[in-house]
């Protein structure tokens, strides 16, 4: 079962109207959209996903609220031209919650999950061709320790990395405890009894494998640039490096450049076009309840002009 982190709040935050024009560009299995198809009824929501079977559920639980709202089959970095093909140019509220949802890191032929054997996968779209698989047994050593340290800010990367090159010169590794033994003969003893030795390593393969940074950082700047006045976007980060990236985009179009922090008086017309509303982490009622939420972090920006 699936729950949303934060979903009280980010539904609060995006200041919705009856007939508000809303996309939740990371349907999953339906938490935030069946909440905002509640309070738009003479509105509209179009929510993107690439997961057939997230689609199928999330189809039967939002159909039972209301027949307002369209899934888009589709990948979020196609925002504008997927929307734009449906004559929709601005919209009201727009919501991100970026976790892998728990049903796939649950089913273990989705390979998410370093806690089950499976075949390596970690595809969200399954019809695209570079899974897991490929990224672990034909990336050069040197591409390897870059992901592993970038996308998982792993520390042993370095010798992660050099035992999977020395592992595959003998047989590929297919599965994913086959990797996690592995990546656990690579770290100190004392590293795997912190935390678990393959969280890392196996967050960066997904972000590399589903292009995860870029796809967002494309997205978000078109997201911004399709908001109404008075329309909001709310973010819901996992980890440092989605985070960074929301925040930075949200820095630079809330604020002031530097050489215009000096003048006495700036013309409106000079005035940044978004306003930072909120950052807001989870209660610590909701991380007891939900351990999945523990890293989460939901930032929201009010479009002004």
């Amino acid at each position: 079962m699936h729950i949303s982190v934060l979903l009280t709040e980010t539904i609060e935050n995006l200041n919705l109207k009856k007939d508000s024009i809303v996309v939740d560009c990371t349907l999953g299995y339906g938490g935030h959209s069946s909440e905002i198809l509640k309070r738009i009824p003479n509105g509209k929501l179009y929510s993107f996903d690439q997961d057939e079977e997230a689609i199928a559920s999330s189809q039967k639980r939002l159909s039972e609220i209301s027949n307002n709202y369209e899934i888009i089959y589709s990948n979020f970095a196609n925002i504008k031209k997927e929307l734009e093909k449906r004559n929709v140019f601005k919209v009201d509220a727009i919501v991100y919650d970026l976790g892998v949802s728990s049903p796939q890191l649950d089913e273990e032929e989705r390979g998410f999950s370093f806690h089950k054997d499976a075949k390596l996968d970690m595809r969200m779209d399954k019809s695209q061709s570079l899974s897991a698989y490929e990224v672990v047994n034909d990336y050069p050593y040197e591409e390897l320790v870059k992901i592993f340290y970038e996308y998982g800010e792993e520390k042993y990367a370095s010798s992660i990395a050099k035992k999977i090159v020395k592992y595959r010169e003998d047989k590929k590794i297919e599965t994913t405890l086959e990797l996690v033994d592995l990546i656990k003969e690579s770290v100190p003893f004392k590293y795997r009894n912190e935390k678990h030795p393959a969280r890392k390593v196996f967050q960066a393969i997904r972000i590399e494998v589903n292009n995860e940074l870029n796809v967002f950082e494309k997205s978000l700047e078109d997201a911004l640039d399709m908001l109404n006045v008075g329309g909001r976007i709310g973010v819901i980060t996992f980890h440092s490096l989605e985070d960074k990236i929301c925040k930075r985009i949200f820095k630079e179009v809330s604020e002031l450049p530097n050489e215009l922090k000096k003048m006495p008086i700036v013309p409106d017309s000079l005035k940044p076009k978004y306003k930072v509303i909120t950052n807001i982490i989870p209660s610590e009622e909701e991380i007891l309840n939900n351990k999945r939420s523990r890293s989460a972090k939901l930032r929201v920006i009010e479009r002004l002009k």
